[in-house]
């Protein structure tokens, strides 16, 4: 999916605020920390509550080796000038469902509400759209969610449609808003957002993420 140049470790965007970065096991300890609040776990796929050391491991394990083999590319969200220190994580992988390219993206609580969830994501989605010849981008939230669908709507998406979606660290199916991205869209709105008809975005919170183990 993505091309040689995302797949060194020294690859990394860079936003007004933040730097992403490839995520390192030195970055467990906060995953599990942050993660693995119920709070933040419960609106994702694949994050268990209770969340171990071991189960951050072994996501970071498996999430470099996606970076490497082009599959997927999931990037910590680090503050500009601090970049040891993890505060969420966005990546883009391929949906098991459908097999279309998938956004997902959580913060921790204490980051909260300032705007990094949105920054984040389009910054990824645009790396996504220069460095790849995907046309469409999918993502979806729980219905529970509404900040997860207002990071989205930031960033462009527009609204598919409900449905049950399976959420493996929960055990089961749950509902689910359904959302698509697409390449023509996508640099539209970076147009508008040239011309200042699109504001910066200035809240974001809690969000899915399929991505984690």
């Amino acid at each position: 999916m993505f091309p040689d140049l995302t797949r060194d470790d020294v690859f990394r965007l860079e936003t007004r605020r933040l730097w992403l970065r490839w995520p390192r096991l030195a970055d467990a300890q906060a995953i599990v920390r942050l993660a693995g609040e119920k709070t933040v776990a419960d609106m994702t796929t694949r994050i268990p509550h209770p969340y171990a050391q071991e189960d951050a491991e072994r996501f970071v394990f498996h999430a470099r080796q996606a970076n490497a083999n082009g599959d997927g590319l999931d990037l910590a969200i680090t503050l500009k000038g601090k970049p040891n220190s993890v505060i969420g994580m966005v990546g883009i992988s391929t949906n098991p469902e459908d097999g279309s390219p998938f956004l997902g993206y959580w913060l921790g609580t204490p980051h909260w509400s300032e705007g990094y969830a949105t920054e984040a994501a389009r910054a990824l989605i645009d790396a996504f759209f220069a460095y790849t010849d995907g046309n469409e981008l999918t993502s979806a939230a729980r219905v529970i969610n509404p900040a997860s669908r207002r990071v989205l709507e930031k960033c462009g998406f527009a609204f598919q449609g409900s449905g049950l979606m399976t959420f493996h660290a929960r055990g089961g199916l749950f509902p689910v808003d359904h959302f698509r991205l697409d390449r023509r869209a996508w640099e539209s709105l970076k147009t508008w957002s040239h011309t200042g008809l699109v504001r910066e975005p200035d809240v974001a919170e809690a969000a899915d993420l399929p991505l984690a183990c």
